[in-house]
């Protein structure tokens, strides 16, 4: 069972510090992150296999989305879920590999993680099949499709 953390009596309050070789604002800081964000997706699509391949997908349905007859509005909801499924499999990336940094072994809590990460992408594409299915069969009852 664990025991109630005790107070330290001599504890010192945080310092606010800020580090060095970090920009704290302007231009600089907006320069360096949309640099780091460039060198985050460049390591993706060479380490990552699944986000090569979630990239592809991205790129042959963004056309189809924007040439589809459905509506602007469906077109933007069509484009986010494609979007999202970068997104969660960049994070799901950034788990894999700092558990593989931390440790090589294989431990529950690390087989864990990664497996949340992994159904995390699934229901991110699980998402695409479901919102396109949806915007696509409302625009096809709207007769937009020529019937």
């Amino acid at each position: 069972m664990l025991q109630p953390r005790q107070q330290e009596e001599t504890a010192t309050p945080p310092i606010d510090t800020v580090r060095e070789d970090k920009s704290t604002g302007g231009l600089k800081r907006i320069y360096n992150a949309f640099r780091y964000s460039l060198q985050g997706i460049g390591s993706a699509l060479k380490q990552e296999s699944a986000f090569r391949q979630e990239m592809m997908l991205f790129i042959l349905l963004v056309p189809v989305a924007v040439l589809l007859p459905v509506s602007w509005m469906g077109t933007a909801i069509m484009l986010s879920s494609l979007f999202l499924v970068l997104v969660v499999e960049l994070l799901n990336s950034a788990i894999e590999w700092t558990v593989d940094y931390v440790s090589q072994e294989t431990h529950p809590f690390a087989r864990r993680a990664k497996d949340m990460g992994s159904a995390a992408v699934f229901f991110s594409l699980l998402n695409v099949l479901i919102t396109w299915v949806l915007v696509i069969f409302h625009a096809w009852q709207e007769g937009r499709f020529g019937g």
